[in-house]
């Protein structure tokens, strides 16, 4: 030991120039005071459990995938078939001889070495021939050797054959009376024999001792291993990953674009680090955060950044980590996790996709036990049990907060809701800012330009427009990223993937252009109407053969009726453009009808802009950050009413087709020039547009009778229309 010390010291000056210098000084410095035999177990906790790293960047921390353990598999391999090569060798050594009455080895001795002997075997009787005794071993309490068997009776043509036989010589220890008898015996027929020690109980029970402690230690660390984290055996543990202050790298520095959010969460991260400012006044901190928003908008992010600027575990999971097939698993692993928790606070419990958890009661319509329900209510009594001032805060997020169970959303419990919508304009150039921090761009960019294109974008939706527009710039072989990539980025996310090399007959591809054609055309004629970007007969997507691509000026917030009415217009104009030039209308524009009747009918049902009056109709639930149909309920309206709000939306769409077909009657001359350039370039811009239209149009900009009684005000910011693409 003193050795090992003594080739250690001379390194100690180097040791003390690296970052770890002042911790290692301070533990050569304990040395005096502690036990030899400790002093390296010291060294290798502290600074030999994780090498440090002077290349590791501050934030690029994360968790460390171990690699496979295939030196301790080995091991207990070996171990495993050390254990039965032992068992194997036990098994072969054991003797299985047969067993002669010690009065008939008497016999067999003095007879002259030739003995008939009759036995019972199996309840049969039988007669046998002894001969040929040999190598015999006369031990303390046996005796042993071969002889030469021959079955008599009943007769057997088996040949004699030899075996080994042992015999117990009757009373115990090496100077027995029979011991000694049998001895003189041998002696006087002069026969030939060995004698062996009598073995002691150690040698004796020793390879059955150790067989036995090896089979339990193996079964003792194989069910260890079967019951840790993620195992078979592990039903009632929590799968949260822990997360150190070192593996998050993640603060609010790293969030951008919700800083109304951020400013609310800040006071989590003062009461983790001085609770004592809080708990003084006799107050306390909310014991759940809930984040609440649409998909990819940051709430995961934003978790993460309360942990990394308060310096606390941050223990993660998602809601569906506590459903399991087997009954009383999940409210198992609620109180686990919740255990964990209280021995490493201050720290965070945040739980991704609540609502895979938190669901209403009741709400299933399948009678009998609900699993489910069992660890809502396990989460429900953890979450109120627990100590105001304990330093464990309960954060979730959730996209479907309308679904959850009013009991997690009550004060003592998710107790403070925290909104991460969508960024605005200024949002989404803060967000971008972020994201092309590694990324080359060309002078010519101004990130307000994009932000100001990506109307509704969430910051997952812009991440994906940065890396889109990077590899964009790649493919075309240039140094940076420019204008144009940004703008084929938000296409392809809003529209789809360009199709170029699908076959379209020249037939088709007239229809498709005079479809898209009419689209762009009433677009541009309405006054209540996103302006046109880009009009295109390049098929995209999955099903779309051309698109009207139009992007908002600015944010929104509410929609008109007469925008509602120009939106449907709009969507109208192709299926009429197809009419008044070939007098016949296509599947194509199965889409536009959709939406254009579903939009109908909720202006009728849910926002009381028909004759109907301001009644809602509509008895069911939306989800409020999510994209998708209705939940439908019971219908509280009769079968009168429901008549009269199908006719109301079809007065609206016929109100609407007689509009457009104005309109395009009124520029038929507008409609062929666009058709006829589409079929020719496949794509015009908006500037390109707008002098066709103006050469065209003979009209006024306005057609009479479409003009409606509302202009669009601006001035609000966005709604969550990524842009609008009206499809053929």
């Amino acid at each position: 030991m003193a050795q090992a010390i003594a080739l250690i010291v001379p390194v100690r000056r180097s040791l003390f120039r690296g970052p770890d210098g002042p911790k290692i000084r301070k533990t050569f410095l304990s040395w005096a005071s502690t036990p030899v035999e400790a002093r390296f177990l010291l060294v290798h906790e502290r600074f030999m459990s994780k090498p440090h790293d002077p290349n590791r960047k501050p934030g690029s921390n994360k968790p460390e995938r171990r690699a496979p353990q295939i030196a301790g598999n080995l091991l207990w391999f070996l171990v495993a078939m050390g254990l039965v090569t032992m068992f194997i060798v036990m098994l072969m050594s054991y003797r299985n001889p047969k067993q002669i009455r010690y009065s008939d080895l008497i016999s067999l001795i003095e007879s002259g070495n030739e003995l008939t002997v009759q036995e019972t075997v199996a309840g049969k009787s039988r007669t046998i021939k002894l001969s040929g005794l040999k190598d015999l071993v006369i031990g303390a309490g046996e005796v042993s050797g071969k002889v030469i068997v021959k079955q008599l009776k009943p007769a057997s043509k088996e040949p004699p054959t030899e075996m080994t036989f042992y015999s117990p010589i009757p009373g115990s220890g090496i100077n027995s009376a029979a011991h000694d008898q049998l001895l003189t015996l041998v002696r006087e027929k002069q026969l030939t024999y060995e004698g062996v020690e009598p073995p002691s109980l150690w040698r004796q029970y020793t390879p059955m001792i150790v067989f036995s402690i090896g089979f339990l230690l193996l079964i003792f660390f194989m069910m260890r291993r079967l019951g840790g984290a993620g195992s078979p055996m592990a039903f009632g543990r929590s799968r949260g990953k822990m997360y150190a202050q070192e593996d998050i790298g993640v603060t609010f520095e790293d969030v951008a674009g919700i800083d109304e959010a951020v400013d609310e969460l800040r006071e989590v991260v003062e009461f983790l680090k001085t609770p004592e400012k809080y708990q003084v006044l006799g107050g306390r901190i909310p014991k759940g955060v809930l984040l609440v928003g649409p998909p990819g908008t940051g709430k995961t992010l934003l978790a993460k950044a309360i942990a990394g600027e308060a310096g606390v575990p941050f223990f993660s999971l998602s809601g569906s980590d506590f459903v399991e097939m087997f009954v009383g698993v999940g409210a198992a692993r609620v109180r686990d996790m919740f255990q964990q928790a209280e021995g490493k606070a201050p720290c965070i419990i945040f739980i991704d996709e609540l609502d895979a958890l938190g669901k209403t009661r009741g709400s299933s319509v399948v009678g009998g036990h609900d699993e489910r329900e069992q660890t809502l209510n396990a989460l429900l009594v953890e979450m109120d049990g627990f100590d105001s001032n304990s330093g464990v805060i309960v954060m979730a997020a959730t996209n479907r907060p309308e679904t959850l169970d009013p009991a997690l959303l009550r004060p003592g419990r998710f107790d403070r809701h925290v909104l991460v919508d969508r960024p605005d304009v200024r949002g989404r150039e803060q967000i971008l800012k972020v994201h092309v921090q590694n990324v080359k761009l060309s002078d010519e960019i101004a990130l307000r330009e994009v932000a100001a294109i990506t109307s509704g974008f969430v910051g997952a939706d812009l991440a994906n427009l940065v890396n889109e527009a990077a590899l964009l710039a790649a493919r075309k072989g240039k140094t940076s990223v420019g204008m144009a990539e940004f703008n084929e980025g938000v296409e392809r996310v809003t529209a789809g993937l360009e199709k170029k090399q699908r076959i379209i007959h020249d037939d088709e591809k007239q229809r498709v252009a005079y479809h898209e054609s009419g689209h762009a055309l009433v677009a541009y004629s309405l006054p209540n109407t996103d302006p046109v970007h880009k009009v295109s007969i390049i098929p995209r997507g999955l099903a779309a053969l051309g698109y009207m691509l139009q992007r908002p000026e600015g944010d929104r917030y509410l929609m008109t009726q007469a925008e509602l009415e120009s939106r449907i217009q709009v969507l109208l104009a192709g299926t009429v453009a197809e009419e008044i030039v070939f007098e016949d209308v296509s599947t194509g524009a199965s889409n536009d009808l959709e939406r254009a009747t579903e939009m109908a009918r909720s202006m009728v049902m849910e926002y009381g802009m028909s004759r109907l009056g301001r009644v809602n109709y509509r008895e069911s639930s939306r989800a409020a950050f999510l994209t998708g149909g209705y939940e439908p309920r019971e219908r509280y309206h009769s079968e009168q009413t429901a008549r009269e709000i199908d006719q109301e939306v079809q007065r609206i769409v016929n109100e609407s087709l007689e509009k457009v077909r104005r309109i395009l009657a009124a520029r038929r001359t507008a409609l062929e020039a666009l058709a006829a350039r589409l079929i020719e370039k496949e794509v015009i811009d908006a500037v390109e547009l707008k002098e066709i239209i103006d050469a065209n149009s003979t009209s006024p900009v306005i057609v009479p009778g479409t003009a409606t009684t509302a202009k669009r005000v601006f001035g609000a910011e966005p709604t969550s229309e990524l842009g609008q693409a009206e499809g053929g």
